[in-house]
């Protein structure tokens, strides 16, 4: 019997993106090589591990292993965790009730929120902040 390929997912936040890769294994998720119960910060580690504990048992047969690329703290765990969400559900297959145990407890477990920093205008010091005018 040949070997199943193993699934890679990515995710997307701001300018954060993360791979996700599923091979057959014993339940441990890495993130950039270190494990998912020793990840800092641990309000990182606790939005990672959401799909895992909403998964249940669907998840315990698989390795999963994350790359994060760019971005900050906070836009790295959201990708990460749309990653690992989407890698499950890929895993588990499209038509089980995962997909919908994710969905309604929050959307951008599965679609990514494409929301990013507005750019700077010309002549001006922020996104929004327009030049003070003097008319004396």
């Amino acid at each position: 019997m040949a070997a199943k390929k193993p699934i890679v997912v990515s995710g997307r936040r701001k300018t954060a993106i993360a791979q996700a890769s599923v091979h057959p294994g014993t339940g441990i998720v890495r993130i950039d090589g270190i494990r998912l119960d020793c990840y800092e910060p641990m309000l990182s580690r606790m939005k990672i591990m959401e799909p895992m504990l909403l998964a249940g048992g669907m998840a315990s047969g698989v390795n999963i292993d994350i790359h994060v690329a760019g971005g900050g703290i906070s836009g790295r765990a959201d990708a990460a965790r749309l990653a690992l969400a989407r890698a499950l559900v890929q895993h588990v297959g499209a038509k089980s009730p995962l997909r919908q145990i994710y969905l309604d407890y929050d959307r951008n477990m599965l679609v990514a929120d494409i929301r990013v920093k507005e750019m700077c205008k010309p002549n001006d010091s922020k996104a929004r902040k327009k030049r003070q005018k003097s008319y004396r």
